[in-house]
């Protein structure tokens, strides 16, 4: 009882501290929170996050409500916000377009995870002829060269699904999944063929004197008859796929996406993530070289600690330009 009526003595101190300074700040500066962090932050997420917490973490309800604001009500509320915090526009004109683009990304983010997740949650329909015309294009940008003999096929095993019939594996993303294998198999095609050839056909790496010396006897035996691990790219696409959406309903995309995004992030942003994630964990894996494929989930959950930690820098971007990996074709 002690330490927890300490903590909130503390907490009701540290805040009212902390609003005495803000005020004791503006006093001496002439400047709100908000104009310090637009003229001393440049543009990106370091001030859209600065301006978000500032705004959320306002006594201000209107200042509160203004990061849930509808798109079009954005310039209403910059108005609203300059004459609350009695600033003259024609004083201060580049408060307002830096506030502006701040709130198009806070609010586009917001509705960002909105329509990824309505995608998430709609399930494959094999009576829906958009849903089968989607599957279909993602056979053709894959295997071009390899017509599909029927709809329910041992051939789709060829591109990593499960079964004879992919509309099983969409479960657990829905039609998520589908978009994004589709988006990467039609707009990153070289690369998307490449990786799928790697999972295929892994090539072999030469485990050196060290390596060796720090297998086990059972571990060399096992890595002799499996010298390379190959995986399933559909099913590994679908797994990534979660791991984007966990980064963006988290709040850990923010940083990427307010790099990147001069306005609104879109659904494209997201879908070029999931291809830049492709590209890496493609990687990740080979300089894992895993005994296994049991060992998936482990290498995953490593790929997306250092993904995490790439994304605590606010300067990050993590495909600043989409452009495909030269690397991975050279592999």
């Amino acid at each position: 009882f002690a330490r927890m009526f300490v903590q909130v003595c503390l907490y009701f101190y540290c805040k009212c501290l902390w609003r005495c300074l803000k005020f004791v700040v503006r006093k001496l500066t002439g400047q709100c929170e908000l104009q310090r962090i637009c003229y001393n932050t440049k543009p990106g997420a370091a001030r859209t996050m600065k301006i978000e917490a500032s705004l959320k973490g306002s006594k201000s309800k209107r200042l509160q409500t203004s990061v849930n604001v509808h798109p079009d009500a954005i310039e209403k509320t910059i108005d609203d916000i300059m004459e609350l915090k009695r600033i003259n526009p024609d004083v201060n004109p580049q408060l307002g377009v830096s506030l502006q683009a701040c709130l198009l990304q806070i609010v586009g983010y917001r509705n960002l995870i909105a329509e990824v997740e309505k995608l998430r949650r709609e399930p494959y329909d094999s009576e829906n002829p958009q849903h089968e015309e989607m599957l279909l294009k993602l056979w053709k940008c894959l295997k071009p060269n390899s017509p599909l003999k029927a709809r329910i096929s041992k051939q789709w095993c060829e591109i990593g699904f499960q079964g004879d019939d992919p509309k099983t594996d969409f479960r657990g993303m829905g039609l998520l999944g589908l978009y994004n294998l589709v988006y990467f198999a039609e707009w990153d095609t070289e690369i998307a063929q490449q990786v799928l050839t790697d999972s295929l056909h892994p090539k072999y790496r030469e485990v050196t004197k060290k390596e060796l010396s720090q297998l086990s006897k059972a571990e060399w035996e096992k890595k002799k008859f499996d010298k390379a691990i190959g995986y399933s790219f559909a099913i590994v696409g679908i797994n990534i796929t979660d791991l984007a959406y966990n980064l963006l309903v988290s709040g850990a995309l923010k940083t990427h996406f307010y790099n990147v995004a001069p306005e609104a992030p879109t659904l494209t942003h997201f879908q070029q993530t999931f291809c830049y994630l492709m590209h890496e964990f493609h990687k990740f894996w080979i300089d894992e070289d895993p005994l296994d494929i049991m060992e998936f989930n482990r290498v995953r959950e490593k790929f997306y600690r250092r993904i995490l930690r790439q994304l605590q820098n606010p300067e990050m971007a993590l495909c600043p330009h989409f452009a495909a990996s030269e690397s991975l074709i050279n592999m």
